[in-house]
């Protein structure tokens, strides 16, 4: 929980940090430009890798099969939304990281060993 804490003072210091490099570069007004195109075009991207996972998951269901690669790949499109739609430059290359496929993979392994340590303790908690 720490880190969380930490991360919402961090990441916000850190994005005003890049505006105001960025806007002394390119000017505030193509920072905003910017900032509302990356925006636009990642909710619309994460919309897309969101509906293509449900359906997805649902031919998965409909043979019978658990959707477990398709709820890794749910988590990580909807945080990677979340990243998008919130204004900065830090939080959009996270955004687009967990959108797209490719890159979205390696996360998709990390949330794997997470899960598998949590339902590991829990299983060792449940039978001492």
């Amino acid at each position: 929980m720490r880190w969380l804490f930490l991360a919402f003072l961090i990441v916000p210091a850190a994005e005003i940090g890049v505006f105001i490099w960025a806007g002394g570069i390119i000017g505030p007004w193509w920072v905003v430009f910017l900032i509302l195109l990356t925006g636009l075009v990642g909710v619309a991207l994460a919309k897309k890798e969101g509906i293509q996972t449900w359906n997805r998951a649902q031919r998965a269901l409909s043979l019978g099969q658990v959707p477990t690669r398709e709820i890794l790949d749910g988590i990580c499109i909807f945080t990677g939304g979340v990243f998008l739609f919130t204004p900065g430059f830090i939080t959009d290359i996270t955004g687009f990281v967990l959108v797209f496929p490719g890159t979205r993979d390696i996360f998709k392994r990390l949330l794997s060993k997470v899960f598998k340590k949590m339902i590991d303790h829990k299983t060792i908690t449940y039978h001492k």
